[in-house]
């Protein structure tokens, strides 16, 4: 199909794989390159079904709890960290671990350290019930309050009003984020921000370069999974920067064509842990339907990398071995490591 006269694609640039999610997938396939199969995953590596799937295939397990794994065997933490008492768990299963954990959520989780003994009140903005928000409560839970959003601001108590504190989840929309920030800080004058900001780069890049198309387009497509915060975040802005739909979607043949009538110009984008791959199979989807004209929005550059996990410098096969050993006085059989 030609090109039909007026029909374009605004393209979000950035968009797809942050580096912390790009480290943590890029660790997972060398820890099985490395050690082979089974590596033992907690919770997804990254929240998007596709990239699960691939690791699966590989030779990759995820488990929901610590105790799913089979002592001796290797397991990594996802990039949205686990509370200490998840490293706590994985020692006394005689477990070797990979703490794939973004760095810029671990700088979250050690702000929450550091303000808990300073004896802080800390509000951490986020939402009930994702991993990442579990991770950071975990590391002060006496001294942390959920708050979800500008709503919970009502029902805030704290110990000491000049004593207080908020850090958020990396992954949040920005100005909702700052919403909930001011109602706080109207309820606590001398609330005290994070020496730097909590909502990570990659998170804030995508979010402007969608605001920057979402005035043009009549409809925005955003790919990725459900489960994933920042993804979601990209159809709420969408809408917000006036887009007349938005739609998230983890695959091109989930695209309905009812959504393409009076559409003139679409806005593409994904969220921080989806690989290209994804996107372009989107944009020939929209290319075979009249949609091949691809105008890129450009909001910023990225060229941030992060190192992988210090863990994959050592044998780790060996030390979990040793770990059951000095447990048993026997090391583990291969059938039952490979369990």
């Amino acid at each position: 199909m030609t090109a039909s006269p007026g029909r374009r694609v605004l393209l979000a640039a950035p968009r797809g794989y942050c580096a912390g999610v790009d480290r943590a997938v890029i660790a997972v396939e060398k820890a099985l390159e490395q050690y082979g199969a089974p590596i033992y995953v907690r919770h997804e590596i990254v929240h998007n079904k596709y990239v699960v799937q691939t690791l699966e295939k590989k030779g990759a397990i995820f488990v929901e709890q610590t105790a799913e794994v089979p002592e001796g065997s290797i397991v990594m933490f996802s990039a949205h960290g686990v509370a200490p008492v998840v490293h706590d768990e994985a020692a006394a299963g005689k477990l070797a671990t990979i703490d794939a954990t973004c760095p810029l959520v671990t700088k979250v989780h050690k702000e929450a350290v550091r303000f808990a003994d300073e004896d802080f009140d800390i509000l951490l903005i986020g939402h009930e019930g994702h991993e990442e928000v579990i991770g950071t409560s975990g590391e002060a839970p006496d001294h942390i309050t959920l708050v979800d959003g500008p709503g919970d601001v009502a029902k805030v108590e704290v110990r000491d009003p000049s004593k207080v504190v908020w850090l958020s989840q990396t992954t949040l929309s920005v100005d909702e984020t700052m919403e909930t920030v001011d109602a706080l800080k109207e309820k606590f004058p001398q609330l005290i921000s994070p020496p730097s900001d909590d909502i990570c780069y990659a998170t804030q890049n995508r979010q402007l370069a969608v605001k920057q198309m979402g005035a043009e387009a009549d409809l925005v497509i955003v790919v990725g999974s459900r489960n994933s915060s920042n993804s979601k975040r990209l159809v709420e802005v969408a809408k917000l920067a006036g887009a007349r739909d938005a739609f998230l979607v983890d695959f091109a043949d989930e695209i309905e064509e009812a959504w393409l009538e009076g559409v003139t110009t679409v806005g593409v984008t994904s969220g921080a842990s989806v690989p290209e791959v994804l996107v372009e199979q989107v944009l020939e989807w929209l290319s075979q339907r009249g949609f091949e004209d691809v105008e890129i929005v450009k909001a910023a550059e990225e060229s941030i990398t992060f190192s992988l996990p210090k863990e994959l410098r050592r044998d780790l096969r060996a030390e979990a071995a040793a770990l059951v050993e000095q447990r048993t006085g026997t090391a583990p059989s291969a059938a039952s490591s490979e369990k």
